[in-house]
C-alpha cells in the first residue's frame, strides 16, 4: 500500500489545528535531539568539565552536564547546526506518510 501525502489544502479546518500541535511537538522534539547531541560534543570538547587548581570539587564535577545541556539549549536557541531543522522535516514526512 502506498501512503497518500496530504497539502494543507486536502485538510479539512478541523484536523488542521491537531496538525499544527503535532508539527510543533516534532519540531520540539527535534531541538531536544539536537540540544542532545550538542552536549555530548562539548562534553567532548571538554566543556564544564572540573579544573584541577581551585575548582568547585566534587559538585562541579557532578552539575557540569546540566551546565552543558542548558548550554547546549541556547545554541539550538541561536540557530545551533542545522540538525534540528533536518530532523523536523525527516519527521514530519515519516508522520505525514502514516
Amino acid at each position: 500500500m502506498t501512503p497518500i501525502a496530504l497539502d494543507s489544502s486536502q485538510i479539512s479546518p478541523v484536523q488542521q489545528p491537531s496538525i499544527e500541535k503535532r508539527d510543533v511537538a516534532l519540531f520540539q522534539a527535534a531541538q531536544d535531539l539536537e540540544a542532545s547531541f550538542l552536549a555530548e560534543m562539548l562534553k567532548s570538547a571538554g566543556f564544564g568539565k572540573a579544573r584541577d587548581a581551585y575548582g568547585g570539587g566534587v559538585g562541579e564535577e557532578q552539575f557540569g552536564s546540566f551546565l552543558r545541556q542548558e548550554q547546549a539549549k541556547e545554541m539550538v536557541k541561536q540557530g545551533g547546526v542545522g540538525l534540528a531543522e533536518s530532523l523536523f522535516e525527516a519527521l514530519k514526512e515519516r508522520a505525514d506518510a502514516q
